[in-house]
Parts: C-alpha cells; sequence; structure tokens
C-alpha cells in the first residue's frame, strides 16, 4: 500500500512538472531534438535539393502530442537552433541560416504552422471522429500546407516553372509523406489509449 502511495504521488510530480513553464520548456527543447534526429535521417536525391527525410513524421508528432501553441512555439525554437548554426537541419545542406532561406527554405519556414495545424485540428476533429481518423484529416491537411509553402519557395529560390517544382519538391515525396501521416496517426491513436498510471 505504501509502494502504491509512493508511485502515485511520483507520477503526479512528474505530471505536475510538465504542467509548469520549466517543463514545458524542457518537453519543447526535447522535442526539437527528435525533429533534429529525424533531420539526419536523409535520402539525397540527384535531381534535386530537397532530400527525403523523417522530418516531416517528426513534425506531425510534436504537432498532435503538444498541441498548436506549443507545437508552433517548439518548431520556431527549432528554427532558431538552425539559424544559430546547430547542426539540427538535414546535412544535405549548407546548414545555418543559409539553409533556412535556401531552396529547402520553404519547407523548413513552414513547420511552425504545419505543427500548429496538426495539433489544432486533430484536437477539434478528436471531438466529433475516432482519433486515428482526427489524426490522419489533418496530418494530410497539414502536409499539403507543408508543400504548398516548400514548393512555392523553391519556385521563387530557383526560378523554375510549376512543372518543375512539382517534379522537383512535391511528386517524389508525396508516397512517402503518406506513409508518414498514416504513422503518426496510429501513433497519436495508439498512445492516446494507454491507459495513465
Amino acid at each position: 500500500m505504501q509502494t502504491a502511495i509512493v508511485n502515485s504521488s511520483r507520477t503526479a510530480g512528474l505530471s505536475g512538472f510538465a504542467a509548469t513553464i520549466p517543463g514545458r520548456i524542457l518537453i519543447g527543447l526535447a522535442a526539437t531534438v527528435v525533429v533534429a534526429a529525424a533531420a539526419h535521417v536523409a535520402i539525397p536525391l540527384p535531381f534535386t535539393p530537397v532530400p527525403l527525410t523523417l522530418q516531416p513524421l517528426a513534425v506531425l508528432g510534436v504537432g498532435v502530442a503538444l498541441g498548436p501553441v506549443a507545437g508552433f512555439l517548439t518548431m520556431l525554437a527549432y528554427l532558431a537552433e538552425g539559424a544559430m548554426g546547430l547542426p539540427v537541419f538535414s546535412p544535405t545542406g549548407l546548414g545555418g541560416l543559409a539553409q533556412i532561406v535556401g531552396p529547402t527554405g520553404g519547407f523548413l519556414m513552414a513547420y511552425p504552422l504545419v505543427a500548429a495545424i496538426a495539433g489544432g485540428l486533430t484536437r477539434g476533429l478528436t471531438r466529433r471522429t475516432p482519433r486515428f481518423l482526427a489524426a490522419f484529416v489533418a496530418g494530410n491537411l497539414a502536409m499539403a500546407v507543408l508543400f504548398l509553402f516548400g514548393a512555392t519557395w523553391f519556385m521563387h529560390y530557383t526560378h523554375n516553372s510549376l512543372h518543375a517544382a512539382w517534379i522537383g519538391a512535391v511528386a517524389p515525396f508525396l508516397p512517402g509523406e503518406f506513409v508518414k501521416v498514416l504513422v503518426a496517426a496510429g501513433v497519436y491513436s495508439t498512445l492516446a489509449r494507454v491507459p495513465r498510471i
């Protein structure tokens, strides 16, 4: 009985800390580490400066896990870390601020908005639909915004046509992004069902 009381007080202490401002900051910084690790799982493609990475999956995860506001702020912190020169971006790029304003910059700049959309829509839709479906719909809409920003910036930076942007910044990535949305929705719905001690 005494062990159960100690364990429950420890759990309450942990959740209490996570609700504090220092706790939220720590969780947000830990989330930027996850996104940075996902960025380093990168496969360069010979026909485009945009690599295949796990970053979009991590950004969706940040959004659905932390919610729209915390997800947005976490991704702003991630961009700030990269702008300061920390090795948090994909190693296929120039790094630092040059990567944010480079050919893949539209994707990076969209990350705060993508996390906010994924988190906000998932929470809003979960009230009326199953968790998996809510996260799946929200993830696909967030990915549409990601590609809209990414392709638009790609066209602006490279002075290429819409067709070239489609080939170099959108079409090759769509199957993989669909799988990432499925994974994010599956993880979210599974973890949401895990009973909290």
